[in-house]
C-alpha cells in the first residue's frame, strides 16, 4: 500500500512539472499585477520542481536491498512511472482537442485569431516542455538500471543503445531490458527475505567447517570469487567457508598434495576435528586423492561433489588424440606463462588436462577407493543444447553431446554420477551450464537458485551431523 502510494505520488509530480506551463497560465492568468504574477510563478516553479527533483534523487525502491539494488529498483521505478506519465499525458491532449468545448473548431468559434494563436503556442510550448521532463524521468531510469543490473548482458545494453531509435524493434527490446530487471529485482528481494527469515537458525552452520575446492583452469582469487555469490549466501546463514587454494592446473597428484595442506591449516586454524569438502569439477577428483591416497582420511567427514568428471571425459581423448601436437604444447606454453602472471607458482597446462581423460580416470578409481568413513555425495546438472552457453561450453557441449549424451559443456551426466547420487539438475529453456553451478556468471535461472542450492545442501550436511 505504501508502495502504490509513493508510486502515484511520483506519477503526480512529474506530471506536474510536465505541464508546468499551463499550470502558471491557469494561476497567473487573473492576477493584474506584474510582481504577483512573477510571485505566484516563481513559487509554483520552485514548489513543483523541488518535489520532481526529490522524486528523480529518491524514487521509490524497494527497501533492505544492498545500495546497487536500491539503485536498480529505483530505476525501474521510474521507468515504469514515465510509461505511465506518457500515457496519462497523451490520454489529456486527447481529451483536450476532442471534447466538444475544447475542440480545435470550438477555439476559433470562441476565440479571436491572436488568442486562438497564443494558446496554440502556449499548448506547443507545454508539449515540448513535458517532454523533456519526461525526457530526464526516463533516461535517469534507464541509467540506473543499466549500470546497476547484473543480469542485462552486454548485447541487450549494445542494441538498446545502438538501436533505440528504431521503432517497433526498440519496443521489443525495451520490454525485454524491464523484464529482466523486474525479475533481477524480485530474485533479490525474495533472497533478501529468505535469508531474514532464517538468519536467527544459521541452517548452514555446520558441526565442522567446510573447504570449498575448485576446478581446472581457475584460482581462488580475493577480487573474483570462483564461487560468484554462493559464499556470500552461505556465510549469511551462518557457515563457515574456506578454500583449496590449489593452483590453476596441476596433476591430480600435485593439486591434492596442496589441498592437503590446506586442510591442515584450516583444521589448526579453527580447531575442529574434521572438514567437509564441497569440489567442483577436477576439485573432486583432486579432493577424492587427497582422503584416499594422502591420508586425510580421518581428517576429512564428507565430500560432495558438483559437476565432478569421475570417469573422464571421452571427448578430451578424443581432442589429445586428433590436434596436432604444436597446437598443443603452444596452448600449454601460452597458459602457463599466463597463469605464472597471474599467482601460480608452476601451472601444469597439459598435466591437468590429461589427468581428466576417460582412459586417466579409469586408472585414478582402480587406484583410489572410497574410504568407509567418509560419506561421499554428488550431483550432475546439464544443458538444453549448445545454445544454452557461450564459448566454450558450447562447443564442449557438442563435443561431449557426441561421445557421451547429456552433459553440461564439460562433463557428462554419467561420468558425474558417484556414490550417493543427488541426481541431475536442469531448469529453464537452456538447462544449468557447468559454470551455472558456480555461479559464474553471475546469471539468475529461472527455476534454478544456485544460491539456495548450496544453502539446502549445507543444511542437509549439518542435519547429518557433519
Amino acid at each position: 500500500m505504501i508502495k502504490s502510494l509513493r508510486r502515484a505520488a511520483g506519477c503526480i509530480c512529474v506530471l506536474l512539472m510536465m505541464n508546468i506551463v499551463l499550470l502558471l497560465d491557469f494561476f497567473t492568468k487573473n492576477e493584474s499585477f506584474i510582481f504577483s504574477r512573477i510571485f505566484y510563478g516563481f513559487f509554483l516553479w520552485i514548489t513543483i520542481g523541488f518535489f520532481y527533483l526529490i522524486t528523480e534523487i529518491l524514487p521509490c525502491y524497494e527497501k533492505g536491498l544492498k545500495l546497487r539494488l536500491q539503485v536498480l529498483s529505483g530505476g525501474y521505478e521510474l521507468i515504469v512511472t514515465s510509461a505511465f506519465c506518457l500515457f496519462a499525458e497523451i490520454t489529456g491532449y486527447i481529451v483536450f482537442f476532442c471534447t466538444t468545448k475544447l475542440s480545435p473548431l470550438a477555439i476559433i468559434r470562441r476565440h479571436t485569431p491572436d488568442a486562438q494563436r497564443g494558446l496554440l503556442i502556449m499548448l506547443a510550448v507545454n508539449a515540448l516542455m513535458a517532454g523533456i521532463f519526461l525526457f530526464i524521468h526516463y533516461m535517469n531510469g534507464f541509467l540506473r538500471t543499466a549500470f546497476c543490473s547484473a543480469q542485462l548482458g552486454i548485447v541487450l545494453r549494445l542494441l538498446m543503445l545502438f538501436f533505440w531509435w528504431l521503432l517497433p524493434f526498440s519496443l521489443v527490446l525495451f520490454v525485454k531490458w524491464c523484464a529482466i530487471v523486474r525479475r533481477e529485482i524480485l530474485y533479490e528481494k525474495n533472497r533478501y527475505l529468505l535469508d531474514s527469515a532464517r538468519v536467527e537458525s544459521s541452517v548452514c552452520r555446520t558441526r565442522f567447517p567446510v573447504i570449498m575446492v575448485h576446478g581446472v583452469f581457475f584460482r581462488d582469487w580475493q577480487c573474483l570469487n570462483y564461487w560468484g555469490r554462493i559464499p556470500h549466501a552461505l556465510k549469511r546463514n551462518g557457515a563457515a567457508v574456506f578454500y583449496g587454494r590449489q593452483q590453476s592446473s596441476l596433476s591430480i597428484a600435485d593439486s591434492a598434495k596442496e589441498l592437503k595442506q590446506e586442510i591442515l591449516r584450516v583444521l589448526e586454524q579453527t580447531g575442529a576435528e574434521k572438514v567437509n569438502i564441497v569440489a567442483h569439477s577436477k576439485g573432486g577428483l583432486d579432493a577424492r586423492y587427497a582422503i584416499s591416497r594422502l591420508g586425510m582420511a580421518p581428517y576429512v567427514a564428507s565430500l560432495t561433489t558438483i559437476n565432478t568428471p569421475h570417469r573422464g571425459c571421452r571427448f578430451a581423448d578424443a581432442l589429445l588424440a586428433s590436434l596436432p601436437g604444436w597446437l598443443i604444447c603452444f596452448t600449454a606454453s601460452r597458459y602457463n606463462a599466463l597463469f605464472r602472471k597471474l599467482g601460480d607458482n608452476a601451472p601444469d597446462f597439459l598435466a591437468g588436462v590429461q589427468d581428466l581423460t576417460a582412459a586417466s580416470c579409469a586408472v585414478f578409481n582402480s587406484r583410489t577407493p572410497d574410504m568407509s568413513n567418509v560419506f561421499y555425495q554428488s550431483v550432475a546438472s546439464k544443458m538444453r543444447s549448445a545454445r544454452s552457453a557461450g564459448f566454450p561450453l558450447n562447443i564442449g557441449y557438442l563435443l561431449c553431446k557426441k561421445y557421451e549424451g547429456d552433459n553440461d559443456g564439460l562433463v557428462s551426466v554419467s561420468s558425474a554420477a558417484w556414490r550417493n547420487y543427488m541426481g541431475v539438475l536442469c531448469a529453464g529453456k537452456k538447462g544449468i551450464s557447468h559454470g551455472d553451478m558456480i555461479d559464474l556468471t553471475h546469471k539468475n535461472i529461472k527455476g534454478f537458485d544456485v544460491c539456495e542450492f548450496y544453502v539446502l545442501l549445507f543444511a542437509g550436511l549439518k542435519k547429518r551431523g557433519f
